[in-house]
């Protein structure tokens, strides 16, 4: 399986750079939307792998976080989960499959010209609240075109619901978002996890404070899609779930552990699907 990869992986590069190109972004950190975690730089962090976890950030609708300022340092909704839920996510990637992963994320900024590009695997919380603008909808819609791939995760209630989909209709005006079920590619790629169509991986802040795991109205948990021409899965869409709290908070006990077991599989199956499909 490495070797396919590794070539798949070749292969979307030349297809997602095969665009004038100007220099690639550097690593840097910014401030999480939640919290500070008491996280340190791995000691590999400038070794560069075959499989790069990438954090789209975007300007917000409202003005969320405790830090305020500028949604280009970071602190904004774009951050939540960020930067543990990516470097566990990678961590996870490096444990149970023999991915090269780089040990931390790329945070990837829309203005920045053909960086995006660079960086065929995308991650988005909270993307009920993005305020794309036309020209940041347009290099969206091209990188998905050109093979990249999109995991919207980390979003509740049919409020964050209509945001989201406004946004991505600016990406998509044509586009269906469809339901996907149980058979879909996307829950067997690696594991044969069917269940997960119909299961909520639920918010830990939900659950500490006696809630059954979902936000607002979203008790009903929706796994949807937006597909190419071919049938590519381009954007996977966890609505009402938070998959990135079942990998950063895996280890807490206060955390069910077969929502741990399902969101540690899919994180697997939804790398391994955007690097061969």
């Amino acid at each position: 399986m490495h070797g396919k990869l590794t070539l798949k992986i070749a292969l979307s590069l030349l297809v997602l750079l095969s665009v004038p190109v100007q220099a690639q972004r550097e690593f840097r950190e910014y401030p999480g939307f939640e919290y500070e975690p008491d996280l340190h730089l791995p000691a590999d962090w400038n070794v560069p792998g075959e499989f790069v976890s990438g954090r789209l950030m975007y300007p917000s609708n409202v003005r969320m976080g405790r830090w305020g300022g500028s949604w280009e340092q970071g602190g904004t909704s774009w951050a939540v989960d960020y930067p543990k839920g990516d470097r566990t996510f990678v961590n996870l990637l490096r444990r149970f499959s023999t991915i090269n992963a780089r040990s931390v994320e790329q945070p990837v900024n829309l203005n920045d010209g053909d960086d995006v590009y660079y960086w065929p695997f995308l991650m988005v919380g909270l993307a009920g609240y993005w305020d794309l603008s036309d020209a940041q909808a347009a290099r969206l819609r091209d990188y998905l075109l050109r093979g990249g791939f999109l995991f919207a995760d980390s979003f509740f209630d049919s409020y964050s619901w209509s945001g989201f989909v406004a946004g991505m209709k600016k990406v998509f005006p044509d586009l269906a978002i469809i339901d996907l079920e149980g058979d879909h590619p996307v829950f067997h790629t690696v594991y044969d996890i069917p269940v997960l169509a119909d299961t909520q991986i639920p918010n830990m802040n939900s659950l500490m404070g006696g809630g059954g795991g979902w936000l607002g109205d979203g008790r009903e948990p929706l796994w949807r899609g937006i597909q190419d021409d071919s049938g590519r899965l381009m954007v996977l869409i966890a609505f009402n779930n938070d998959v990135a709290d079942s990998w950063q908070w895996a280890d807490d006990s206060r955390y069910p552990h077969d929502k741990v077991n399902l969101g540690l599989r899919l994180a697997v199956n939804i790398a391994v699907y955007a690097m061969s499909h």
